[in-house]
């Protein structure tokens, strides 16, 4: 196969349907923290969530439209788990910034980016020796959770308006996504431990 045929074939894995909905995400990553920095109006906190539910739609549908279609690429798995952490953290800081997101719940999300740059660190390590560290069925749930959590905190004010109390469930929910977050970043932890020296050895 030739070089021209080589590159041609790359640049048709890094433009199927899934991997334009992983770019699709991390484009929303700026658009929905704008929003919600630059503007605490309801029109922008309504038109940030619209955005971020879009994005966290194509977390699901990308991965899955990759399986059933067979178009995984190396840039796909590569660019889908940072473009959710990219999602997550950003809305994370931006609720923080416009105050949405305070007191004892910040605890909960500390927890959370913080077990997000450990699990990086871990599968960048594993990555090296081989090793894949999957994603386990709990992590999918603390996922779910988060994400639906940070949607409340995104609606705000806006929200409290059209359902009363909605600020109090996102809390609940970020924190039950905490303590999922302890458990599989323990998982994770445990799991790598079995591989750590590998490369000394090797």
């Amino acid at each position: 196969m030739t070089e021209t045929a080589v590159t041609t074939k790359r640049r048709s894995h890094a433009m199927t349907l899934p991997n334009i909905l992983t770019y699709g995400r991390c484009v929303a990553v700026p658009v929905v923290a704008g929003l919600l920095i630059e503007s605490n109006e309801d029109w922008a906190r309504w038109t940030a969530l619209g955005v971020y539910t879009a994005a966290a739609v194509t977390d699901f549908l990308d991965g899955y439209l990759a399986r059933a279609w067979q178009q995984q690429s190396p840039i796909g798995r590569m660019l889908d788990p940072i473009a959710d952490k990219l999602l997550v953290a950003a809305t994370i800081l931006a609720v923080v910034a416009n105050q949405t997101l305070a007191g004892w719940t910040l605890w909960a999300a500390i927890i959370i980016l913080c077990r997000e740059i450990l699990v990086s660190g871990l599968r960048e390590y594993l990555a090296e020796l081989k090793v894949r560290l999957p994603v386990s069925t709990i992590a999918k749930w603390k996922t779910a959770f988060q994400l639906v959590a940070l949607g409340f905190f995104i609606a705000g004010p806006a929200g409290e308006a059209v359902m009363p109390g909605a600020v109090k469930i996102g809390s609940a929910m970020l924190w039950v996504a905490a303590v999922l977050t302890l458990y599989t970043g323990a998982d994770y932890l445990q799991a790598a431990f079995r591989h750590f020296g590998e490369d000394q050895r090797s």
